[in-house]
């Protein structure tokens, strides 16, 4: 394995190749984040929109970017980065995203997003060491975060399930879960126990979601045959219709002058509806040849992605090299596995938490002309298993262009299976509801292996507090935050002899 399996004690000090490419990809972000082709907050992703079409400024832009940004890169990326000693999207991508709408110039854009790259592969490793040298390691003692984020996140395909498809299925799920966790742990020491068992949740879900849309499909089409077949019957009897004039000599003669259009709408099938629907798109309204205009924004977008394809695949190329050379994780569970050297498990964890993200970043970049930094989040797990960087970047390459060319298509398909799209909404919500708990009982275990109660105290009242102010700090990012400002309290109490560190 590679020198990187022991990122987490050796610090962040990169061979030079590693650096420049951090720094190219920092650059190329910011660039794209100019031309306001790709994001990487899926939050800023819907106002790039009005951006592109000159609805709002610049430092508009920029400050709605900056506070929905600001958090996570200082209260979670950071933080995530010293502990793991691997680096993450919030701490590389979220300030290009920043700083390239924030740059007047296109060529300022890559030159201020290279800069922060330089920040990162350059300053992180002095800063790593400052940390390890002082009386009270509040570094190492986050690495207390690991085994919570990487056992609870197990949990999140029941946590889906449930919410979805009932408490039943939910805790049919979870035991299946809970065995495989078991059975892994005796039998196959060496693997992550939380793969497995995540596996077959996910599949679950996504086999419970089939299951439920190919139901309604077929309850749909023989209520459909119902409709025809009773339609039948009546054209076939002419006289039933006949049969009711005298009995209400009153009721055929309402119906025509009250609604003249009525009649002649439904006789041959519906002639304002199937306008509408022959001009090719839902809400079409009655007007022949008339575009839906969400049809005609979505459609216009694609066309604009698709336009700059030789720069997505540029990107695709990049992010997948970077995920190959095994010092970047996409998400909090995975940045400890590729710390540990488990990149098969970390390529499984990420995959799966690309299958929640996927209809959010489809619709949101075929409604604002945006698209992820990160595309669909595929080329990660593609990248941790690739053998060396030159496929590596052939493959990013490619599958961003798939990515891109199948923008359209993917959004179609989703609109066509709202039980799997559905799940995906369950189990990014899922995702973050287990990450929430996990990160926060990690930084209160992280607080007490460097300060005992009184950490335990500090760390859990900065979070309460920040609960109670409002969240000036999204909540996924004030437990770490608080943590390391804990550890910060912890020296300056050690230096005036008001407190002695635990020893490990």
């Amino acid at each position: 394995m590679s020198s990187t399996v022991f990122a987490a004690s050796t610090g962040l000090d990169f061979p030079l190749a590693q650096q420049l490419t951090v720094v190219a990809l920092c650059a190329l972000t910011a660039f794209l984040s100019h031309l306001a082709l790709a994001v990487f907050n899926d939050g800023v992703r819907p106002f790039m929109l009005d951006f592109v079409q000159g609805r709002t400024t610049r430092s508009a832009t920029t400050a709605v970017s900056f506070g929905l940004s600001a958090g996570f890169i200082f209260g979670l990326g950071a933080p995530m980065a010293l502990s793991s000693g691997v680096l993450n999207p919030w701490l590389l991508f979220l300030p290009t995203d920043v700083l390239g709408i924030l740059a007047p110039k296109k060529w300022l854009a890559p030159l201020l997003g290279g800069a922060w790259g330089a920040v990162v592969v350059f300053g992180l490793d002095g800063a790593n060491d400052l940390a390890h040298d002082l009386p009270v390691d509040f570094l190492t003692a986050m690495q207390q975060m690991a085994t919570p984020i990487l056992f609870l996140f197990t949990l999140f395909p029941v946590l889906a399930i449930t919410r979805q498809f009932g408490r039943l299925r939910g805790a049919l799920a979870g035991g299946v879960e809970l065995a495989l966790v078991v059975l892994t742990m005796k039998l196959w020491p060496e693997v992550f126990a939380g793969a497995p068992a995540m596996a077959v949740g996910v599949l679950l879900l996504i086999g419970f979601a089939v299951a439920k849309d190919v139901r309604q499909r077929r309850r749909e089409r023989v209520a459909a045959g119902a409709v025809m077949s009773a339609q039948g019957q009546a054209s076939a009897d002419p006289s039933a219709g006949k049969g009711q004039a005298p009995s209400d000599p009153d009721a055929g003669e309402e119906q025509t002058p009250a609604d003249p259009g009525a009649g002649k709408g439904q006789a041959p099938g519906g002639s304002v509806a199937g306008k509408g629907q022959a001009s090719g798109g839902p809400g079409a309204g009655g007007v022949p040849g008339e575009v839906d205009p969400m049809v005609s924004l979505f459609g216009s977008s694609a066309a604009r992605l698709r336009r700059h394809l030789p720069l997505f695949m540029v990107l695709g190329a990049g992010v997948c090299l970077l995920a190959q050379l095994h010092v970047f994780g996409g998400g909090e569970a995975t940045s400890f596995l590729i710390a540990k050297g488990q990149y098969a498990e970390a390529a499984q964890v990420d995959f799966y938490r690309a299958l929640g993200f996927i209809p959010l970043i489809a619709t949101t970049a075929l409604a604002s002309g945006a698209y992820g930094i990160v595309g669909f989040t595929l080329v990660y797990p593609v990248g941790y298993l690739l053998p060396s960087p030159w496929p590596a970047m052939a493959c990013g390459a490619l599958i961003f262009a798939g990515e891109v060319l199948a923008l359209s298509w993917i959004g179609k398909v989703l609109g066509g299976l709202p039980s799997v799209r559905d799940s995906s909404e369950h189990l990014r919500a899922a995702i973050g509801d287990t990450l929430q708990l996990a990160i926060l009982f990690g930084s209160l275990l992280a607080a007490e292996a460097m300060g005992g109660g009184l950490g335990i105290l500090i760390a859990g009242g900065l979070y309460l507090l920040n609960e109670a102010v409002g969240r000036v700090v999204v909540r996924m990012a004030a437990a770490p935050a608080a943590v390391v400002v804990t550890g910060i309290i912890l020296n300056l109490l050690h230096w005036l002899h008001l407190f002695t560190p635990v020893k490990s």
